[in-house]
């Protein structure tokens, strides 16, 4: 649940620093997303780069603590 709130918020904050981004690079005064439709298009595009991520991050770390106490028990 915290992933999906997390890759919701980031993806839409993603979204405006992209635009400013390309706002820099090609010298615009405004960017026109072209309507709700292909700004929630990028919004979830955003929103998938990131929960993925961070469902990597996850069983990343799950991998990690599982091989502690593999390690732990061991010794």
């Amino acid at each position: 649940m915290i992933r999906i709130t997390v890759a919701g918020i980031g993806g839409f904050i993603l979204v405006f620093i992209e635009a400013y981004i390309v706002l820099l690079l090609k010298s615009y005064q405004t960017i026109d997303f072209g309507g709700i439709g292909p700004f929630v298009s990028v919004w979830a595009m955003n929103f998938f780069l990131l929960f993925s991520i961070f469902t990597h991050i996850k069983l990343w770390n799950e991998e990690r603590e599982k091989a502690r106490g593999e390690v732990v028990r061991e010794k």
